[in-house]
């Protein structure tokens, strides 16, 4: 059984301050397999790196990301782990995509939304059902144009919760890989089943499911090769976990803990 692949959340969320150039120089100094980011657009159109859709979280900012211009949310000084203001700014999508191009990294890029992005429900009789939350008109598209003015398409992995956004990458760039990501707060409010989700990434047209560490077992795993659908598991930071979703043969791990991770790819080879 291969190793799995190791991606560092948000450039390593527990190390550095998280989706900052620094985050991700760093993970990429450790030797880690992928790079997971988030983005958003500005008002005017730019897309920038940051997970929260408001501000107050992360940087000295306040309220919604897509509010200001780029000029200003570069200028935005991020927050660590502990809270307290760095000398990190908020980065736009173009520098990130440099930095992972001049050291050959490859992406896992997350398409938010500016709110809630998908719940599932059951019909009076009918099969699950996803109910897509809203998206940012035109972000996918401008994603996917960034993507391959830095030489990225074929490097980067774009992921969504929500299924319409999946749809819409798939419509655009058909060739790009699509993840589509789950929780378990997802299952459970549907009174669903973990290996259900397979269902749901092969309906969104997904290539890849990712999915909250907890939900994936055995059975996930075995359903995901028989569909042909590569499995992440995110967000992975303690050793034992990391170990038991290698041992299943998870395809890819999500961890703010790149540098846990690289130390237990070593024992694996």
């Amino acid at each position: 059984m291969p190793a799995p692949r190791f991606a560092a959340h948000r450039g390593g969320a527990a190390l550095w301050p998280e989706n900052t150039e620094a985050a991700f120089a760093g993970a990429l100094a450790l030797g880690i397999d992928l790079l997971e980011l988030d983005v958003h657009p500005s008002a005017d159109g730019e897309i920038v790196v940051i997970h929260d859709a408001t501000l107050e979280r992360m940087t000295e900012g306040a309220g919604p990301v897509r509010a200001q211009p780029a000029s200003a949310l570069r200028t935005l000084r991020v927050r660590g782990r502990d809270g307290v203001l760095t000398g990190e700014r908020v980065p736009l999508l173009d520098d990130v995509l440099a930095l992972a191009a001049r050291a050959g990294a490859e992406l896992l890029l997350e398409l938010k939304g500016p709110a809630f992005s998908v719940h599932y429900r059951r019909g009076v009789a009918g099969p699950l059902q996803a109910v897509p939350g809203p998206v940012y008109e035109g972000m996918e598209a401008r994603v996917i144009e960034r993507l391959a003015a830095a030489g990225m398409t074929a490097r980067t992995t774009l992921m969504a919760f929500n299924p319409a956004v999946i749809a819409t990458v798939r419509a655009l760039a058909p060739s790009l890989r699509t993840t589509l990501l789950v929780s378990r707060r997802h299952v459970e409010g549907a009174a669903a089943r973990a290996v259900d989700t397979l269902e749901w990434a092969d309906g969104a047209g997904a290539t890849d499911l990712g999915l909250e560490h907890t939900l994936v077992d055995a059975e996930v795993v075995a359903g995901a090769r028989t569909r042909g659908l590569r499995l992440g598991a995110w967000t992975v930071n303690e050793e034992p976990a990391l170990r038991r979703l290698a041992a299943l043969g998870v395809d890819v791990i999500t961890t703010d803990r790149p540098d846990l991770a690289i130390r237990l790819r070593e024992t694996m080879r």
